[in-house]
């Protein structure tokens, strides 16, 4: 029963119904103002065809003032909607001449839907703000009626074909303007809000098909990016191993061989050998585990996030205040990639930023986890150039791979943050 009742208040509950509101009040607006600046020129367009030229650029305007206009209009949407409207890029003409460029307006279809848009939401802006106003104020005026009602010449209201007495009438009416409050109008507002986004994807969403070839675009750079990151990570492994524990391996072998060969003649000599192949085979060894740890460090799959970098942070060399707040640990990959991604982040703090302190900060909000790690040394990262060294396009491409996103703020002269974020339903 508790549920029932707080599923009908869940207007109430979120600030989504109030922006829903300001939109479609809003929204009778900027339609007006779109439907002006479109339909009299589409409409003059029309009436001068015989006249070709001027009906052609009439026609042309009005589709340029179509697309500003409701690039203004999508961003209204974002704002008050949470509604991301995809601008599709204009149509790219078939050569470098005013009419290759001319024809390439004019046959774009997107701008032709944005007309549409801009002369069938009108009607539609202006019906549903007069309704949200009427509904919410009409409530208002009920529900209160019962305190001022007695003010009325006659003791009674008119609203409009109905009479309104003081008493039990006046106290039944504020009852029928207490659930339009309650219900009637944020339900309303909700529903009117919705079709109207939805009437948003129809006209100045992308169409199905150019949705489809973004999202194969997308698709495609994104294994491309996993696919050279996967390929980065092999050559490292393989390069650590070469120049590392195979190199001191080969030494050891070495110092066997010559401390066998000196057993019998030189056995001090011998000692020394094998003390020495000794201290190489605990080197290699504590190479060998660091390599491991930096494919997928074991602490990290049995004790989550803070534990493993916790131990990156003590051995980082500049003092690191590490803040973690993951309440339901994400799916093994991206936690892992997390983990890698501070810990690359650090290395970088440490050998190249000049820092003497940083700060790592985690959250999962919803469903997604976001990273902060901001340093005071002297800044100037960039993910774009070659000759950094830092592996800033290497975290990138790592995050773009997981469908995440990174944005680094590195003025020179610091300070250095980067922030990211990656999706972790799990």
């Amino acid at each position: 029963m508790n549920l029932v009742f707080s599923d009908l208040f869940r207007p109430w509950r979120t600030m989504r119904t109030w922006w829903t509101f300001v939109h479609l009040i809003t929204g009778s607006i900027t339609a007006s103002i779109l439907f002006t600046a479109v339909f009299t020129p589409l409409v003059t367009a029309v009436s001068i065809t015989i006249v070709l030229p001027a009906a052609a650029a009439l026609t042309w305007l009005t589709l340029v003032l179509a697309r500003w206009l409701t690039t203004l209009d999508r961003s209204r949407f974002a704002a008050l909607l949470d509604l991301e409207l995809v601008n599709p890029p204009a149509r790219v003409p078939n050569g470098p001449s005013r009419w290759s460029r001319f024809w390439a307006v004019m046959s774009d279809a997107e701008r032709w839907r944005e007309v549409a848009w801009s002369v069938l939401h009108f009607p539609v802006a202006v019906a549903f703000s007069t309704i949200a106003v009427s509904v919410w104020s009409f409530s208002a005026v009920l529900t209160t009626l019962p305190l001022w009602v007695w003010a009325l010449p006659g003791d009674r209201a008119e609203p409009g074909w109905f009479r309104i007495d003081a008493g039990i009438e006046a106290f039944a009416a504020g009852a029928v303007g207490l659930v339009g409050v309650a219900l009637i109008a944020p339900w309303l507002t909700v529903a009117m809000g919705n079709a109207d986004a939805a009437m948003a994807r129809w006209l100045l969403g992308r169409n199905r098909e150019a949705e489809l070839d973004a999202k194969v675009g997308e698709l495609e750079t994104s294994r491309a990016a996993a696919v050279d990151s996967a390929e980065a990570e092999r050559r490292r492994i393989e390069r650590d191993l070469h120049d590392g524990a195979q190199q001191r391996l080969i030494a050891v072998a070495m110092d066997l061989g010559l401390a066998r060969g000196q057993l019998d003649t030189d056995p001090d000599r011998a000692k020394e050998l094998v003390a020495s192949a000794h201290d190489d085979v605990k080197a290699a060894m504590k190479e060998l585990r660091d390599l491991v740890r930096g494919i997928h460090p074991v602490i990290l799959e049995d004790r989550g996030l803070d534990a493993a970098l916790s131990a990156v942070v003590a051995r980082c060399g500049v003092p690191v205040a590490l803040r973690i707040n993951v309440k339901e640990r994400p799916a093994p990959s991206i936690e892992s990639a997390a983990y890698f991604i501070v810990s690359e982040a650090l290395v970088n703090v440490d050998r190249h930023a000049q820092a003497t302190r940083a700060t790592v900060e985690i959250a999962r909000v919803a469903d997604r986890l976001t990273i902060g790690v901001t340093d005071d040394g002297i800044g100037g990262a960039d993910p774009d150039s070659s000759s950094s060294g830092t592996g800033l396009a290497g975290l990138a491409e790592r995050v773009s791979a997981l469908g995440g996103w990174m944005r680094i703020i590195s003025p020179v002269g610091g300070p250095t943050t980067i922030f990211v974020e990656l999706p972790c339903e799990s």
